[in-house]
């Protein structure tokens, strides 16, 4: 016993002694360097925001106080082209302008963001037969574009690469000629490989090189961004033709799109699809070519679990897209039946009205679509809106996934307004996902992990073939919906084998996957997003007069002056200021900013949760009504009125501002009739007393006019939005 407590008080001693000298036990050590640790920079985590910038179009020839005359493009002559570029025009942007918007970039957004999405057309516009436009001339704005972006985001810790990656792709003017490529490899594709070395990754050079497509792991294994190369889609480009054939790069990118796709979803990613023209489609006109479009419509929604959205740009113009999985024809792909209707081309740049046009077209279509379920309303109800006997079922597709939603960005060049867009989405559950910037091989100006888990490139020559299931179980849903919509006839026979053994359909998600981010709100679903503008008609601060004479106008003049000021909705817009000239030779810009154009965070007319499939689809709805003395006109099938009450949108007076009053806002006409609310004596005969209502006549939808307001970035004025709706 005695011997037992001399040992113990030994190791006692031994272990204070050890313990005093720094050569004991660990936990003092750990304590140490847990306090290091906390006094450490802490870890810069995710934003949960992306950059989308398109259409910068750069004009080294621009002139300040040049006129902005068809003949003249804002190159030479006298008038109103401001320091920071001319609004409402169709001349190209002042590298001042270019300056000025990554200046804002770098002081605002550059830290806050995580990624840019940047969807082409950064060279001139061809225009201006004096000056016609050099091989060297695209590629040069386009290489001063890149090194902008690569100078601007680079990684300040380490002096080298970059901090965040930037998703660029090609636009209908980044060649020469403009519109057509053709086949790849070819020199273009070769030169943009060197030009876009900084965000290309180096493994997929390859195939950007045969082909102008590739996609970035922006968010390492959770996130991909891909670049498509649309011109290949493009109905305006004679150097190809459709995605029919398997020689056509239309028909290899897609088939290169699907199999990554695939790929996407073994590894649990999910995809954002960038390009330039967007897949825009009405029952007249069309962007891309049609087989192009189907299978694009028909790829989205079989892949609905793994992609989150499209972003376009081209248009110049503010607007979205809701691609319908019924329009899907797979007869017509496999070459079975033609196509329907005739489609004209989409002109390459809209104006006011050819715009204002086309709009209406999707507001037309808009107003026949199905409506997402109302949130604490049963969705089991009749004809006469009563629960009970003779109740329809529950909807087979309560999240939207029959849609699929693009999203077009307006322009940096000032057809309108200068635009930028911020995009938030969900990063819930990504606090320790490890960044972009983080990974091996990025800060050496590879955009992608050269150790990290990844999709191997699939060639084409590697495609797989069709299988019983591809074909049985794919497509399934859709076909089966068409045929039951047929009245009469033979019963269906059982699913084929398409006749083109070419056509291969993607499986579907499996029927226990839950909705995508597209649809329900999870980690990485889109939020809302915030549209920032700068208003060169305050910034360039113009004094202007009448070119012709600085005195008074006569009633002559004024008549005049009011057709100048229309001609910006012609062909050649020379815009609102066209036909004047400014007082004083020397120019006085005001501070050059961009500020807050609409949130949808808090647009009280648009009311937009999320930018959820469903929440879009309940936006178009409400843009799509009409009125029609003291009703509403729908045309949606399956629609109820215990649904309709919910999307009023008729307002007797319009304001565009989105941040006005809410009740004033929701202060709207009483355009439908709920059955069951009046008594038979109530149709004809009014309360005595009470107020009398206002008929719908002439009245305007107020959402509609807000859409049309934000399409054209706040230039055109309320009487112009009426006279356009």
């Amino acid at each position: 016993m005695a011997l037992q407590r001399i040992l113990c008080l030994g190791l006692l001693y031994h272990g204070v002694i050890a313990g005093s000298s720094g050569s004991g036990p660990t936990a003092p050590a750990a304590a140490g360097a847990l306090e290091q640790k906390q006094n450490a920079a802490p870890r810069r985590g995710l934003h949960g925001r992306f950059l989308h910038i398109t259409d910068i179009h750069p004009d080294e020839f621009y002139k300040v106080h040049s006129s902005t005359d068809e003949a003249d493009g804002c190159h030479k002559g006298e008038g109103p082209a401001g320091p920071y570029g001319a609004e409402t025009t169709d001349c190209d942007a002042p590298y001042s302008l270019v300056n000025a918007t990554f200046d804002w970039i770098a002081a605002n957004l550059k830290d806050k963001i995580d990624f840019v999405v940047w969807t082409g057309d950064t060279a001139r516009h061809d225009r201006d037969d004096d000056l016609p436009r050099t091989q060297d001339q695209v590629l040069g704005t386009n290489a001063w574009i890149a090194d902008k972006f690569a100078e601007m985001l680079k990684n300040e810790e380490t002096g080298h690469g970059m901090s965040i990656p930037v998703v660029p792709t090609f636009g209908n003017n980044d060649i020469l000629p403009h519109n057509i490529l053709l086949p790849g490899p070819n020199k273009w594709l070769q030169t943009y490989t060197h030009i876009w070395r900084h965000f290309i990754p180096e493994e997929q050079r390859h195939s950007f090189g045969f082909g102008g497509w590739f996609y970035v792991d922006v968010i390492p294994n959770r996130l991909a961004v891909f670049s498509l190369n649309t011109l290949y889609f493009f109905d305006r480009n004679a150097g190809v033709d459709g995605c029919e054939n398997p020689s056509e790069p239309g028909f290899k990118q897609l088939e290169w799109l699907r199999v990554q796709l695939e790929f996407m979803r073994a590894r649990g990613m999910k995809a954002i699809l960038t390009g330039h023209v967007p897949p825009a489609r009405t029952d007249s006109k069309k962007l891309w070519d049609e087989t192009c479009w189907q299978k694009y419509a028909l790829w989205l929604h079989q892949y609905r679990d793994v992609v989150i959205s499209g972003m376009y740009g081209h248009m110049n113009i503010d607007h979205f897209l809701i691609h319908d999985t019924d329009d899907v024809d797979i007869a017509f792909l496999e070459g079975l039946s033609p196509e329907f209707g005739v489609r004209e081309y989409l002109d390459d740049e809209l104006t006011i009205q050819a715009g204002t046009d086309y709009l209406m077209e999707l507001r037309d279509d808009w107003s026949k679509l199905r409506l997402p379920p109302v949130p604490g309303k049963s969705n089991e109800v009749n004809q006469g809106g009563k629960k009970g006997r003779g109740r329809k079922p529950k909807r087979k597709d309560p999240w939207g996934e029959r849609y699929v939603v693009s999203l077009v960005g307006p322009s940096i060049v000032p057809t309108y307004f200068p635009t930028l867009r911020v995009v938030e989405y969900n990063i819930s559950g990504l606090e320790n996902t490890p960044l972009w910037r983080d990974m091996p091989g990025n800060a050496k100006n590879s955009s992608h992990p050269t150790n990290a888990p990844s999709a191997p490139q699939k060639h084409l020559d590697l495609r797989s073939l069709p299988t019983e299931n591809d074909l049985s179980d794919s497509f399934e849903d859709l076909e089966t919906a068409r045929k039951k919509k047929k009245k009469g006839g033979k019963r269906p026979k059982k699913e084929k084998k398409p006749h083109d053994p070419n056509l291969v359909i993607p499986p579907p998600p499996a029927k226990t996957t839950p909705p995508g981010p597209a649809y329900s709100q999870q980690p990485l679903s889109l939020i809302g997003y915030i549209q920032y503008f700068a208003n060169l008609t305050h910034i360039n601060n113009l004094n202007l007069t009448d070119l012709n004479s600085v005195e008074p106008p006569t009633t002559n003049s004024l008549f005049s002056l009011l057709q100048s000021s229309k001609s910006w909705l012609m062909k050649w817009r020379k815009g609102k200021h066209g036909g004047k000239k400014p007082l004083t030779p020397k120019p006085d810009p005001r501070e050059f900013t961009f500020e807050v154009e609409y949130s949808t965070f808090n647009d009280k007319i648009y009311k937009l949760g999320d930018l959820t499939v469903n929440s879009f689809v309940e936006l178009a709805y409400r843009i799509g009504q009409r009125a029609k003395g003291k009703e509403m006109v729908t045309v949606a099938e399956d629609e109820v009125e215990e649904e309709e009450e919910e999307h009023d949108c008729f307002d007797s007076d319009y304001e565009s501002d989105s941040g006005s009053d809410s009740d004033s806002d929701d202060e709207e006409m009483e355009t439908e009739v709920k059955k069951g609310d009046k008594k038979k004596g109530d149709k004809k005969k009014g309360r005595k007393g009470g107020k009398k209502k206002k008929k719908g006549k002439g009245k305007k939808n107020k959402t509609w006019l807000h859409f049309l307001n934000h399409a054209f970035v706040g230039t055109l004025d309320k009487e112009e939005l009426k006279r356009y709706s």
